[in-house]
């Protein structure tokens, strides 16, 4: 699968004490396994322990992989609902009344743009691979710690450090092989050792580059459903968060613009 990302159990008694050591053993945690195609042999295990302390903060494995369908707004340019179980995406995009339809397993589609279905191949593979590229990013942006573990990742564990606002925190490092569309970037995380909760972000054009690109913090966590999401990246905000139960079918069929927009 392409994604990184090829971007969550109750939080209630995972948070763990303050004396916690810098280097987490997994006892306490659920099992977490990776995704096919992680590359452990490239992370070390108190990256990975970290990345399974982060999950089961956020609401665990089971609470993740039992939440089936997640919507948000990104950044106020568009809105997704994602089925992750059959690999389905709605996107709507209000600057030229878009919807793209992809599933299942993220491969085939359909496209509306203006409220005119596309049907000339070439323009349907164009806006189909658009919508791939958003889905990618905008999830990841959602859901980047439930995702240390995914295909292609390797983590490593860069020790004691502290965020662009001082605050103590435990640092990660995450590259890629041979997955996503930017498969040559990175991201080192910050973790806050008193939650478990990744607390601010970097992201590196090119794994080579010694600045990054982007910074942003992860904060104001919140529940929904079981799962704990951060909406908060600074000037930037992930709006309208929501975990279903159940999405009424017609969301992966009809091209009709708007059936995304909060009643």
């Amino acid at each position: 699968m392409m994604n990184r990302i090829t971007l969550f159990a109750l939080l209630a008694g995972l948070f763990l004490s303050c004396d916690r050591p810098s280097t987490p053993t997994t006892a306490a945690v659920e099992q977490n396994p990776p995704a096919p195609g992680f590359r452990s042999e490239l992370s070390d295990s108190a990256a990975i322990a970290w990345a399974d302390r982060v999950m089961a903060a956020m609401g665990g494995r089971a609470a993740w992989d039992g939440s089936r369908y997640l919507s948000w707004n990104f950044f106020g340019r568009r809105r997704l609902l994602w089925d992750k179980e059959q690999g389905r995406v709605r996107i709507e995009r209000p600057s030229d009344s878009l919807v793209v339809l992809l599933g299942p397993e993220y491969e085939s589609g359909a496209c509306a743009r203006h409220g005119t279905e596309m049907t000339e191949p070439d323009s349907l593979a164009k806006y189909l691979d658009l919508g791939r590229r958003i889905w990618i990013n905008d999830s990841y942006w959602l859901a980047m710690p439930f995702k240390l573990k995914d295909s292609g990742v390797a983590l490593r564990y860069f020790g004691a450090d502290t965020t662009s606002t001082g605050a103590s925190a435990e640092k990660l490092q995450l590259t890629f092989e041979e997955v996503g569309v930017t498969p040559d970037n990175k991201y080192w995380v910050w973790i806050d050792p008193q939650t478990d909760l990744v607390t601010e972000w970097a992201y590196f054009q090119s794994a080579a580059d010694s600045l990054p690109a982007i910074v942003t913090p992860w904060q104001d966590y919140r529940r929904y459903g079981a799962l704990l999401l951060s909406g908060d990246r600074g000037d930037r905000e992930l709006s309208e968060i929501k975990v279903w139960t159940e999405a009424p079918p017609a969301l992966f069929s009809d091209l009709t613009y708007g059936l995304l927009e909060p009643e």
